[in-house]
Protein backbone atom coordinates (compact mmCIF):
# COMPACT_ATOMS: atom_id res chain seq x y z
CA UNK A 1 0.00 0.00 0.00
CA UNK A 2 2.79 2.20 0.86
CA UNK A 3 4.44 1.96 -2.48
CA UNK A 4 1.13 2.84 -4.27
CA UNK A 5 0.64 6.13 -2.41
CA UNK A 6 4.06 6.92 -3.23
CA UNK A 7 3.41 6.42 -6.83
CA UNK A 8 0.67 8.11 -6.82
CA UNK A 9 1.96 11.11 -4.79
CA UNK A 10 4.65 11.16 -7.86
CA UNK A 11 1.91 11.15 -10.14
CA UNK A 12 0.29 14.48 -8.97
CA UNK A 13 3.16 16.28 -8.72
CA UNK A 14 3.90 15.70 -12.62
CA UNK A 15 0.28 16.77 -13.10
CA UNK A 16 0.47 19.58 -11.27
CA UNK A 17 3.84 20.29 -13.39
CA UNK A 18 2.24 19.93 -16.00
CA UNK A 19 0.34 23.34 -15.97
CA UNK A 20 3.01 25.42 -13.15
CA UNK A 21 4.58 27.17 -16.64
CA UNK A 22 2.37 30.50 -16.45
CA UNK A 23 3.62 30.78 -12.91
CA UNK A 24 7.12 29.52 -12.95
CA UNK A 25 10.01 31.77 -11.45
CA UNK A 26 11.47 32.80 -14.38
CA UNK A 27 7.89 34.42 -15.47
CA UNK A 28 7.57 36.08 -12.13
CA UNK A 29 8.65 39.61 -12.03
CA UNK A 30 8.98 41.05 -8.76
CA UNK A 31 6.16 43.62 -9.28
CA UNK A 32 4.26 41.15 -9.80
CA UNK A 33 4.22 39.71 -5.50
CA UNK A 34 1.98 41.64 -3.40
CA UNK A 35 2.14 39.26 0.13
CA UNK A 36 4.30 37.83 1.93
CA UNK A 37 4.39 34.11 3.39
CA UNK A 38 5.74 33.18 6.26
CA UNK A 39 6.58 29.08 7.70
CA UNK A 40 7.00 28.73 11.35
CA UNK A 41 6.11 26.18 13.71
CA UNK A 42 5.89 26.33 17.39
CA UNK A 43 7.10 23.89 20.58
CA UNK A 44 3.56 22.70 21.84
CA UNK A 45 2.67 20.95 18.63
CA UNK A 46 5.84 20.30 16.52
CA UNK A 47 3.62 21.17 13.61
CA UNK A 48 3.84 23.27 10.29
CA UNK A 49 2.35 27.17 10.50
CA UNK A 50 2.02 28.91 8.12
CA UNK A 51 1.21 33.56 8.41
CA UNK A 52 0.60 35.72 5.31
CA UNK A 53 1.18 39.60 5.30
CA UNK A 54 0.85 42.19 2.69
CA UNK A 55 2.56 44.87 3.85
CA UNK A 56 5.81 42.95 5.29
CA UNK A 57 5.45 44.23 8.97
CA UNK A 58 1.65 42.47 10.05
CA UNK A 59 1.60 39.02 9.90
CA UNK A 60 -1.81 37.07 10.44
CA UNK A 61 -1.85 33.32 10.60
CA UNK A 62 -4.11 31.97 7.86
CA UNK A 63 -5.55 29.11 10.27
CA UNK A 64 -6.24 31.20 13.42
CA UNK A 65 -3.17 29.79 14.90
CA UNK A 66 -3.72 26.38 14.48
CA UNK A 67 -1.51 24.08 12.15
CA UNK A 68 -1.94 23.60 8.17
CA UNK A 69 -0.06 20.10 8.22
CA UNK A 70 0.40 18.08 11.64
CA UNK A 71 3.71 16.85 12.45
CA UNK A 72 2.53 13.93 14.00
CA UNK A 73 1.24 12.62 10.59
CA UNK A 74 4.57 13.51 8.11
CA UNK A 75 7.66 12.91 10.53
CA UNK A 76 8.87 9.62 11.25
CA UNK A 77 9.35 11.41 15.12
CA UNK A 78 5.52 12.48 14.68
CA UNK A 79 6.96 15.96 15.32
CA UNK A 80 8.55 18.73 12.64
CA UNK A 81 11.14 21.76 13.81
CA UNK A 82 12.98 24.49 11.50
CA UNK A 83 10.12 24.79 8.82
CA UNK A 84 12.03 26.30 5.46
CA UNK A 85 10.05 27.57 2.25
CA UNK A 86 11.32 28.39 -0.94
CA UNK A 87 10.17 28.53 -4.94
CA UNK A 88 11.77 27.13 -7.88
CA UNK A 89 12.22 27.44 -11.13
CA UNK A 90 9.21 25.27 -11.82
CA UNK A 91 6.90 26.78 -10.32
CA UNK A 92 6.85 24.78 -7.30
CA UNK A 93 6.90 25.39 -3.76
CA UNK A 94 9.51 23.46 -1.59
CA UNK A 95 9.51 22.95 2.01
CA UNK A 96 12.06 21.26 3.93
CA UNK A 97 11.65 20.21 7.78
CA UNK A 98 13.59 18.45 10.58
CA UNK A 99 12.38 15.54 11.45
CA UNK A 100 12.26 15.66 15.01
CA UNK A 101 10.31 15.83 18.57
CA UNK A 102 11.73 17.15 21.60
CA UNK A 103 9.04 16.04 23.58
CA UNK A 104 8.70 12.89 21.75
CA UNK A 105 8.63 11.04 25.18
CA UNK A 106 6.58 13.61 27.00
CA UNK A 107 3.91 13.27 24.18
CA UNK A 108 3.89 9.21 24.62
CA UNK A 109 5.56 8.53 20.91
CA UNK A 110 8.65 6.99 22.31
CA UNK A 111 10.13 5.12 25.89
CA UNK A 112 13.27 7.71 25.73
CA UNK A 113 14.08 11.14 26.04
CA UNK A 114 15.75 11.25 22.96
CA UNK A 115 15.16 8.46 19.92
CA UNK A 116 18.98 7.22 20.47
CA UNK A 117 20.93 7.60 23.94
CA UNK A 118 22.30 11.08 24.58
CA UNK A 119 25.72 10.06 26.10
CA UNK A 120 26.11 8.63 22.43
CA UNK A 121 24.43 11.22 20.43
CA UNK A 122 23.84 14.66 22.17
CA UNK A 123 20.97 16.43 22.81
CA UNK A 124 17.58 15.86 20.30
CA UNK A 125 19.62 13.54 17.86
CA UNK A 126 17.68 12.55 14.90
CA UNK A 127 18.82 11.50 11.46
CA UNK A 128 16.67 13.22 8.67
CA UNK A 129 14.74 15.60 7.39
CA UNK A 130 11.08 15.97 6.04
CA UNK A 131 10.90 16.89 1.94
CA UNK A 132 7.23 18.08 0.46
CA UNK A 133 6.74 20.02 -2.86
CA UNK A 134 3.52 21.77 -4.16
CA UNK A 135 2.47 23.80 -7.13
CA UNK A 136 -0.12 25.43 -4.95
CA UNK A 137 0.58 25.56 -1.55
CA UNK A 138 -2.31 23.22 -0.51
CA UNK A 139 -1.83 19.78 -2.40
CA UNK A 140 1.84 18.82 -0.87
CA UNK A 141 3.54 15.71 -1.53
CA UNK A 142 5.95 14.52 1.05
CA UNK A 143 8.85 12.02 2.24
CA UNK A 144 10.93 11.04 5.07
CA UNK A 145 14.79 11.32 4.13
CA UNK A 146 16.89 9.59 6.88
CA UNK A 147 20.65 10.00 6.20
CA UNK A 148 21.50 6.55 7.28
CA UNK A 149 19.02 4.54 5.57
CA UNK A 150 20.31 6.34 1.90
CA UNK A 151 23.97 6.44 2.59
CA UNK A 152 26.68 4.22 3.67
CA UNK A 153 28.53 5.56 6.48
CA UNK A 154 26.14 7.27 8.42
CA UNK A 155 25.10 5.04 11.15
CA UNK A 156 26.55 7.23 13.52
CA UNK A 157 24.96 10.95 12.52
CA UNK A 158 24.57 12.86 15.34
CA UNK A 159 22.06 15.12 14.26
CA UNK A 160 20.73 16.52 10.87
CA UNK A 161 18.92 19.71 11.34
CA UNK A 162 17.57 23.02 10.02
CA UNK A 163 17.68 22.55 6.42
CA UNK A 164 16.79 24.94 3.72
CA UNK A 165 16.23 24.81 0.07
CA UNK A 166 17.34 27.11 -2.83
CA UNK A 167 17.90 26.53 -6.71
CA UNK A 168 21.43 25.98 -8.25
CA UNK A 169 21.76 27.80 -11.32
CA UNK A 170 24.66 25.96 -12.29
CA UNK A 171 23.76 22.68 -11.43
CA UNK A 172 19.87 22.57 -12.26
CA UNK A 173 19.16 21.01 -9.13
CA UNK A 174 17.25 21.93 -6.09
CA UNK A 175 20.25 22.30 -3.49
CA UNK A 176 19.29 21.17 0.21
CA UNK A 177 22.05 22.68 2.83
CA UNK A 178 21.59 22.02 6.67
CA UNK A 179 23.32 21.21 9.96
CA UNK A 180 24.73 17.62 10.65
CA UNK A 181 26.86 16.53 13.45
CA UNK A 182 28.25 13.16 13.79
CA UNK A 183 28.33 11.00 16.76
CA UNK A 184 29.04 13.43 19.93
CA UNK A 185 31.13 16.27 17.51
CA UNK A 186 30.54 19.87 16.59
CA UNK A 187 27.55 20.97 14.36
CA UNK A 188 29.10 22.02 10.82
CA UNK A 189 26.90 23.05 7.57
CA UNK A 190 26.71 20.97 4.49
CA UNK A 191 24.72 20.91 1.43
CA UNK A 192 23.16 17.85 -0.93
CA UNK A 193 21.55 17.86 -4.00
CA UNK A 194 17.72 16.48 -4.27
CA UNK A 195 15.76 14.83 -7.16
CA UNK A 196 13.29 16.55 -9.10
CA UNK A 197 10.27 15.10 -6.89
CA UNK A 198 11.99 16.47 -4.08
CA UNK A 199 11.56 12.92 -2.02
CA UNK A 200 15.41 12.28 -1.34
CA UNK A 201 18.88 13.92 -1.51
CA UNK A 202 20.87 12.21 -4.47
CA UNK A 203 24.60 12.84 -3.63
CA UNK A 204 26.14 12.55 0.44
CA UNK A 205 26.84 15.55 2.23
CA UNK A 206 29.29 18.41 1.21
CA UNK A 207 31.19 21.04 3.61
CA UNK A 208 29.38 24.18 2.80
CA UNK A 209 31.81 26.61 5.20
CA UNK A 210 34.21 26.19 7.49
CA UNK A 211 34.76 28.37 10.39
CA UNK A 212 38.19 29.36 11.13
CA UNK A 213 37.91 28.14 14.93
CA UNK A 214 37.51 24.17 14.42
CA UNK A 215 36.33 24.18 18.54
CA UNK A 216 32.75 26.61 18.02
CA UNK A 217 29.71 24.89 16.36
CA UNK A 218 28.35 26.14 13.65
CA UNK A 219 24.78 25.93 12.25
CA UNK A 220 21.37 26.97 11.06
CA UNK A 221 22.45 28.80 7.51
CA UNK A 222 20.53 30.46 5.28
CA UNK A 223 21.90 31.83 1.59
CA UNK A 224 19.64 34.80 -0.36
CA UNK A 225 20.72 35.44 -4.07
CA UNK A 226 21.45 39.53 -4.11
CA UNK A 227 20.87 41.24 -7.64
CA UNK A 228 24.66 42.07 -8.13
CA UNK A 229 24.95 37.97 -8.46
CA UNK A 230 26.29 37.27 -5.24
CA UNK A 231 24.73 34.98 -2.37
CA UNK A 232 24.64 36.17 0.89
CA UNK A 233 24.91 33.39 3.51
CA UNK A 234 24.02 34.02 7.39
CA UNK A 235 24.87 31.45 10.13
CA UNK A 236 24.52 30.69 13.83
CA UNK A 237 28.14 31.18 15.21
CA UNK A 238 27.93 29.77 19.28
CA UNK A 239 30.37 31.70 20.83
CA UNK A 240 29.08 33.87 23.71
CA UNK A 241 26.26 35.48 23.32
CA UNK A 242 25.09 32.80 20.38
CA UNK A 243 23.97 34.87 17.54
CA UNK A 244 24.28 36.04 13.51
CA UNK A 245 26.93 36.38 11.73
CA UNK A 246 27.15 37.00 7.82
CA UNK A 247 29.10 36.37 4.75
CA UNK A 248 29.48 36.53 0.71
CA UNK A 249 30.35 34.68 -2.19
CA UNK A 250 29.94 34.75 -5.76
CA UNK A 251 29.38 31.13 -5.56
CA UNK A 252 26.12 29.12 -4.36
CA UNK A 253 28.04 26.75 -2.24
CA UNK A 254 31.85 27.48 -2.23
CA UNK A 255 34.12 30.80 -1.36
CA UNK A 256 32.39 32.07 1.38
CA UNK A 257 34.86 34.27 3.63
CA UNK A 258 34.88 34.31 7.30
CA UNK A 259 33.76 38.13 8.76
CA UNK A 260 33.92 38.34 12.28
CA UNK A 261 30.98 41.01 12.94
CA UNK A 262 27.63 40.25 14.77
CA UNK A 263 25.08 41.51 12.58
CA UNK A 264 22.13 40.70 15.05
CA UNK A 265 21.25 43.52 17.89
CA UNK A 266 20.55 41.02 20.86
CA UNK A 267 22.20 41.03 24.14
CA UNK A 268 21.65 37.23 24.53
CA UNK A 269 21.27 34.60 22.06
CA UNK A 270 19.77 33.64 19.34
CA UNK A 271 19.75 31.55 16.52
CA UNK A 272 17.55 30.61 13.22
CA UNK A 273 18.72 33.53 10.54
CA UNK A 274 16.17 34.23 7.46
CA UNK A 275 16.90 37.02 5.10
CA UNK A 276 14.06 38.49 2.87
CA UNK A 277 13.66 41.53 0.69
CA UNK A 278 10.99 43.87 0.48
CA UNK A 279 9.38 43.78 -2.73
CA UNK A 280 7.97 47.57 -2.51
CA UNK A 281 11.59 49.05 -1.98
CA UNK A 282 15.46 47.87 -2.10
CA UNK A 283 15.71 47.05 1.93
CA UNK A 284 16.17 43.67 3.15
CA UNK A 285 14.87 41.87 6.66
CA UNK A 286 17.14 39.62 8.57
CA UNK A 287 14.78 37.81 10.68
CA UNK A 288 16.31 35.92 13.66
CA UNK A 289 14.82 33.28 16.39
CA UNK A 290 15.58 34.69 20.14
CA UNK A 291 15.47 31.99 22.21
CA UNK A 292 17.30 33.17 24.94
CA UNK A 293 13.87 35.17 26.23
CA UNK A 294 10.96 34.15 27.86
CA UNK A 295 8.58 33.51 26.18
CA UNK A 296 10.77 33.26 22.94
CA UNK A 297 10.04 35.70 20.21
CA UNK A 298 11.32 36.94 16.82
CA UNK A 299 13.83 39.75 16.36
CA UNK A 300 14.76 42.03 13.06
CA UNK A 301 17.06 44.19 11.11
CA UNK A 302 16.60 45.88 8.01
CA UNK A 303 19.45 46.84 5.62
CA UNK A 304 19.82 48.27 2.15
CA UNK A 305 23.90 47.56 2.09
CA UNK A 306 24.40 44.79 3.89
CA UNK A 307 26.48 47.24 6.12
CA UNK A 308 24.49 49.32 8.22
CA UNK A 309 21.18 47.54 9.94
CA UNK A 310 18.79 49.18 11.57
CA UNK A 311 17.20 47.80 14.17
CA UNK A 312 13.07 46.56 13.95
CA UNK A 313 12.55 45.50 17.28
CA UNK A 314 10.48 42.12 18.32
CA UNK A 315 7.17 41.27 16.93
CA UNK A 316 4.58 43.27 18.88
CA UNK A 317 7.34 45.07 20.75
CA UNK A 318 7.86 47.62 17.28
CA UNK A 319 7.46 47.67 13.75
CA UNK A 320 6.62 43.98 13.21
CA UNK A 321 3.69 43.15 14.75
CA UNK A 322 1.69 39.74 14.61
CA UNK A 323 -2.61 39.98 14.52
CA UNK A 324 -3.29 36.24 16.07
CA UNK A 325 -0.64 34.20 17.23
CA UNK A 326 2.43 34.40 19.21
CA UNK A 327 6.00 32.47 19.99
CA UNK A 328 6.49 31.26 16.29
CA UNK A 329 9.43 29.07 16.23
CA UNK A 330 12.47 28.76 12.95
CA UNK A 331 10.43 31.54 10.78
CA UNK A 332 11.12 32.05 6.75
CA UNK A 333 9.55 34.02 4.61
CA UNK A 334 8.87 34.34 0.77
CA UNK A 335 6.72 36.52 -1.41
CA UNK A 336 3.95 35.50 -3.07
CA UNK A 337 1.61 37.09 -6.24
CA UNK A 338 -1.69 37.92 -5.54
CA UNK A 339 -3.59 34.67 -7.07
CA UNK A 340 -0.95 32.73 -5.20
CA UNK A 341 -2.10 34.58 -1.47
CA UNK A 342 -6.03 34.68 -2.36
CA UNK A 343 -6.23 31.23 -3.08
CA UNK A 344 -4.37 29.93 0.14
CA UNK A 345 -5.90 32.02 1.94
CA UNK A 346 -9.35 30.90 0.93
CA UNK A 347 -8.47 27.42 1.25
CA UNK A 348 -8.39 28.04 4.97
CA UNK A 349 -11.30 30.75 5.00
CA UNK A 350 -9.31 33.45 5.48
CA UNK A 351 -10.82 36.63 4.49
CA UNK A 352 -7.17 38.18 3.03
CA UNK A 353 -7.86 41.86 1.82
CA UNK A 354 -5.11 42.95 -0.70
CA UNK A 355 -5.10 46.70 -1.68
Amino acid sequence: MKFYKHIFALFLVAIFGLFSCKTSKNSIKEEDFSVYLMTYFKDDDHSLHMALSTDGYTFTDINQGKDIVAGDTIASQKGIRDPHISRGPDGAFYLVMTDLHIFGKEKGFRNTQWERPGDQYDWGNNRGFVLMKSYDLINWTHSNFLFDEHFEGYENIGCAWAPQSIYDPKEKKMMVYFTMRIGHGLTKLYYAYANEYFTKLITEPIPLFEYPDETIQILDADIAPLPDGRYCMTYVAQEKPIGIKMTFSEDINKGYQYNPEWIDKEPGSCEAPNVWKRFDSDTWVLMYDIYSINPHNFGFVETSDFKNFKDLGHFNEGAMKTTNFKSPKHGAVITLTKQEAVKLAKHYNYNLTIE
